[in-house]
């Protein structure tokens, strides 16, 4: 981690992930990225349907691979970089046919790593085959939901799920939220886990810093008035007036309340609910 020097209050305390010792590019390959539009948090109506969403710098999209539909070829990592849409670092991918593409790269990826998508492929960090051939208590990323469905799951720094168990058809990974869920055997998964670990600990130091990150402002209910929020009102820091933590609409949130769907398409395939706090674990 980089730290700055207490020169302002909002450098006091202020730190970074320390790009220098990783990265090994300072601009993008051209031909896989392309202009965005920024999310404003608003729908096609124009209206805002997800709050505290707006500004930030400008960005260029770089054209991720999460499908790994080029089996048996190996391929080798030219270079490793930074994306401003994503918190893990992605690679610069030559395949031996010559073709390239951007990956998300695992953790202690460098310069000259090579991997292969294959059902013959070795487990190491960074080869790609179906969740069946994956032996248990090994960390994966970059996992699909559906045969050929491209990744879905375990896509953030630092992140992974564990296979702990093979059983009729299906593999089952403990996600990062602690979740146990079922995955089909026949699903592809990469070895490793998603570099970046040390996002988590970066602070952001001052408001100014979100605002470049695309993130507005966001006003606490107890801040607001009671027309505006069920935790309003009152004389003074008042408290809540209710047991539980609701949001602005009056639907339970955090503080360990469900807010899962009861009538969710994918509740068969959870084994065990995610646990909820600081012990995860």
């Amino acid at each position: 981690m980089k730290k700055y020097k207490p020169t302002t209050p909002g450098r006091r305390g202020m730190s970074s992930v320390s790009f220098k010792k990783t990265l090994t590019a300072r601009s993008p390959h051209k031909a896989l990225t392309k202009g965005i539009k920024r999310g404003s948090g608003r729908g096609s109506a124009g209206r805002i349907t997800v709050r505290h969403k707006g500004g930030g710098h400008k960005r260029r999209y770089r054209d991720i691979d999460f499908m790994y539909n080029k089996h048996d070829i190996p391929a080798r990592v030219e270079t490793v970089e930074y994306d401003p849409n994503r918190s893990g670092f992605i690679g610069l991918a030559l395949y031996k046919d010559g073709e390239r593409r951007y990956v998300l790269v695992p953790k202690g990826a460098s310069v000259g790593d090579s991997f292969i998508v294959s059902k013959e492929a070795p487990v190491q960090a960074g080869n790609r085959m179906p969740l069946s051939r994956i032996p248990v208590g090994t960390f994966v990323y970059n996992v699909e939901l559906k045969p050929e469905g491209g990744a879905k799951l375990a896509r953030s720094a630092g992140n992974y799920a564990e296979v702990i168990a093979h059983d009729g058809g299906y593999a089952q990974l403990k996600m990062p939220s602690s979740e146990i869920r079922k995955v089909s055997d026949k699903a592809w998964a990469s070895v490793g886990e998603i570099s970046n670990e040390e996002h988590k600990l970066v602070v952001i130091g001052k408001a100014g810093r979100s605002r470049w990150l695309g993130k507005r402002p966001t006003v606490r209910g107890s801040a607001m008035n009671a027309v505006d929020h069920p935790h309003g009102g009152g004389e003074g820091k008042a408290g809540r007036g209710h047991r539980r933590q609701r949001t602005k609409w009056g639907k339970p949130s955090g503080k360990g309340q469900k807010t899962r769907r009861s009538k969710k398409y994918s509740n068969t395939f959870i084994v065990r609910r995610r646990k909820v706090g600081k012990k995860k674990k």
